[in-house]
């Protein structure tokens, strides 16, 4: 959560400083009600448009920044309506599949999308993970509201109320019945993952050289026995280590040294740009790994995967389009 910081009538008539105060936690707020990067820009920037041509009418009775939140909360609520919510394949409600299974690929669905650490505030990272997030799109678009600004924002009732229009005990049965939805799967804003540290550096190096190596035996080691792994646009979702090393050992088109990976961040997680090496020899991005870990000392492992295979994804995390064809990734030197 990001403190509150004491501002003015006159800040309002210098919108560029405006914006550079609340980009990217505004961002934050739009992405996790939307799901999608994408639209998160867009919608942030409909808040700053709407704030300006309101900003004569502000009265100071909150903070600019309360009122910003306000104005984005509710482009946003406008924005869901009669949208369909942005699930990661494993929220289709559809049974694991079998590596041997067809890869069915559908880009219908609006799927959940990654968002680059880069594009946020620090404070908001730990409320941005991505299965919170995924979690998020289950709920109904008000009660996410709710959610995210009671628990995430950490706003009273009534300041909720007030920003939603809509009276206190409403608010109060919304926010119980939200966390009713997460508690079943387990999530809240509090389950935060762990700062990278010299073990977890460990895993995700060995991690990384296991790919280059496709060595599917010391992939498999680095699961945990009943790992998840999703690969939007398409609909499968694999469950267990061995399934995992099955499918990629039978479906990822390349071999030894083909796949090269860059470490980046997405959602406050560690994340691996993967590329694939192309008949000429020069590597082409592939999907990009956003990984979920779990465990310390020698039970550290990597528990989810979420493999996006969107190539429009690797300019907005600052990866190269393109490696030569004697790149060799650092930690397999």
């Amino acid at each position: 959560m990001v403190t509150e910081q004491a501002t003015t009538n006159e800040e309002l008539a210098d919108f560029d400083t405006l914006t550079g105060r609340y980009q990217r936690e505004l961002m934050a707020h739009c992405y996790r009600m939307s799901g999608s990067v994408h639209e998160a820009e867009d919608l942030v920037q409909e808040t700053f448009l709407r704030a300006w041509k309101a900003s004569a009418s502000f009265q100071g009775r909150s903070s600019v920044r309360t009122w910003l939140y306000r104005i984005a909360t509710n482009v946003c609520l406008t924005n869901l309506e009669s949208k369909p919510r942005r699930p990661l394949p494993t929220g289709l409600g559809t049974t694991d599949s079998a590596p041997s299974d067809e890869l069915v690929e559908s880009h219908e669905v609006p799927w959940l999308e990654p968002i680059p650490d880069a594009a946020v505030e620090v404070a908001e990272r730990d409320t941005i993970r991505l299965a919170f997030v995924a979690a998020l799109q289950h709920l109904p678009a008000r009660q996410r509201a709710v959610l995210i600004l009671r628990d995430v924002l950490r706003w009273s009732a009534a300041e909720t109320a007030t920003a939603l229009d809509t009276t206190t005990a409403a608010v109060n049965s919304a926010l119980q019945r939200a966390h009713a939805q997460l508690a079943e799967r387990g999530l809240t804003p509090d389950t935060v993952q762990p700062q990278l540290d010299g073990e977890k550096q460990r895993l995700l190096d060995a991690y990384l050289e296991a790919f280059w190596r496709k060595d599917i035996d010391r992939i498999v080691q680095l699961l945990t026995y009943d790992a998840t792994w999703d690969m939007p646009p398409f609909e499968n979702h694999y469950r267990g280590c061995t399934a995992i090393g099955e499918l990629i050992g039978t479906k990822c088109p390349g071999g030894t040294h083909d796949m090269p990976m860059i470490a980046t961040t997405a959602n406050g997680q560690p994340a691996f740009g993967l590329y694939m090496r192309q008949p000429d020899g020069h590597f082409e991005p592939f999907h990009l790994q956003v990984l979920q870990t779990t465990g310390s000392g020698d039970e550290l492992r990597v528990e989810h995967v979420t493999a996006f295979f969107d190539g429009r994804l690797f300019p907005r995390f600052g990866l190269p389009d393109r490696l030569p064809a004697d790149y060799v990734p650092v930690a397999a030197t």
